[in-house]
């Protein structure tokens, strides 16, 4: 049975792919008998079909009795199943992870690099990313998941850009070619920004503390070099680097939105459905949903690479992560599930359902038929999976070991030194002071 699990539930807790992998888990007895897979409900309409269908495959070749559940995002519901089911050690024996959620939850979870090797060798190397968020103590602890894995990129109108702005965005990265993005920097993204906010289309890129905006500004940190935690856990927000991050960061807030500070993840997508920004930092969602309901707005609309930063070209990523507990009763059928939903085929299933949103983790998956031939425009997504490996995809605070680089994503503390900074009016000094006796506070926590 498939459902959509809520608030109620918490506490309780697709085409199939051709040929899977040797692996020791896959067949015999051992394999059958019940499983259960929490799934990420997807953005995308129809999205979820894919990952149900490759499951229910899987299940009708393995005989296993498979339960699958959709779980939406929606108030932190994936996070407190999770946190749920670890603490009753009981619930799902898969469950979609958030992308901090394998170093969270490490000593609750099965390793499965025996299910990472093959598919490494057969997909290519796993994004560094991926590594960074997915392997602890050096043994994966989760298999990147292919829905929800996102590059949160900008998502430009080619006709306002051009009218106001003076950048031809397609002749910048034109659909089957390497970007042409030399000249694609922070500094003439900030004099975009200003042309676009000028003619009464301003960037719609928010400075609140939900993912969005976090990923947005992580990025741009990262293109100034500015660390706050460095990989050692050394405390390093009193740098230049950081200084320079927060005077771009005043300079842009200029021709930001007015409620930017308030700005959730769904308020930078109602702006560009409804005509009202050039650019916003988002996958490919809230393209999906202008063509569905703005065709004018779609048929106008670009994916392609962050603007490069004095210390390089950082692009927003985030990816979630399916993990197996080890309380489940059935680790080697969860593991032959895994295999089943990692392998090509199946990825690439689950890519074209999506609309070419989901963004997979391997090497050797960049150049998908869907991101070449998706539109309107056509070519509209060739640049969002990165398949010329322009920019270096990361995310908002790290290199940071996990356990302080968790509490800066989750409490927004880049976001918030922005505010402090461009919007209150706070010196920078201040500003690093106050970012220092947080930081200090979530080491000791």
């Amino acid at each position: 049975m498939s459902r959509k699990v809520t608030r109620r539930t918490v506490a309780r807790t697709a085409i199939a792919s051709t040929v899977l992998l040797t692996a020791p888990f896959v067949r015999g007895a051992f394999a059958a008998g019940k499983l259960s897979i929490g799934f990420w409900d997807h953005w995308v309409p129809g999205a979820n079909k894919a990952a149900e269908s490759i499951s229910r495959a899987w299940a009708e070749k393995e005989k296993v009795d498979l339960q699958i559940d959709f779980i939406t995002s929606q108030g932190n519901k994936m996070i407190l199943t999770a946190a749920a089911e670890a603490q009753a050690r009981s619930g799902h024996d898969i469950l979609a992870l958030g992308p901090w959620n394998c170093a969270l939850y490490a000593d609750k979870l099965t390793p499965v690099d025996d299910v990472m090797e093959p598919l490494i060798k057969a997909n290519g190397a796993a994004s560094a990313i991926t590594i960074y968020l997915g392997k602890i103590g050096g043994k994966w602890m989760g298999v990147p998941a292919t829905p929800a894995a996102q590059f949160k990129g900008p998502t430009s109108r080619i006709d306002l850009l051009k009218q106001h702005a003076g950048i031809d965005i397609q002749a910048m990265y034109p659909a089957g070619a390497p970007p042409k993005a030399e000249n694609w920097t922070l500094d003439v993204f900030l004099k975009a920004a200003a042309d676009c906010h000028k003619a009464g289309f301003p960037f719609a890129i928010g400075l609140g503390t939900t993912a969005d905006s976090v990923d947005t500004w992580g990025a741009i940190f990262q293109a100034f070099g500015a660390e706050l935690v460095n990989a050692k856990g050394d405390i390093t927000v009193n740098s230049d680097n950081v200084k320079k991050a927060l005077d771009y960061g005043k300079q842009l807030t200029a021709y930001l939105p007015p409620d930017a500070p308030s700005y959730d993840d769904s308020s930078n997508n109602r702006a560009f459905v409804a005509g009202k920004t050039a650019l916003i930092m988002n996958p490919p969602s809230a393209w999906a949903v202008a063509r569905r309901d703005q065709p004018q707005v779609a048929e106008q609309t670009w994916h392609h690479g962050m603007a490069a930063g004095p210390a390089g070209r950082y692009g927003p990523f985030t990816t979630n992560f399916w993990g197996l507990w080890n309380f489940s009763k059935n680790p080697s059928a969860g593991k032959s599930l895994m295999m089943a939903l990692s392998q090509a085929q199946a990825i690439e299933e689950m890519v074209k359902a999506s609309a070419g949103y989901d963004n997979p983790a391997f090497a050797n998956l960049k150049t998908l038929k869907v991101w070449a031939e998706e539109g309107p425009p056509k070519g509209t997504l060739f640049h969002y999976p990165n398949p010329y490996d322009h920019q270096i995809l990361s995310i908002a605070a790290a290199p940071a070991p996990h356990k302080i680089a968790q509490q800066i994503y989750s409490q927004g503390l880049q976001t918030q030194m922005v505010v402090r900074h461009a919007i209150k009016g706070e010196p920078v000094d201040k500003v690093i002071g106050w970012a220092a006796s947080e930081l200090e506070g979530y080491m000791r926590t």
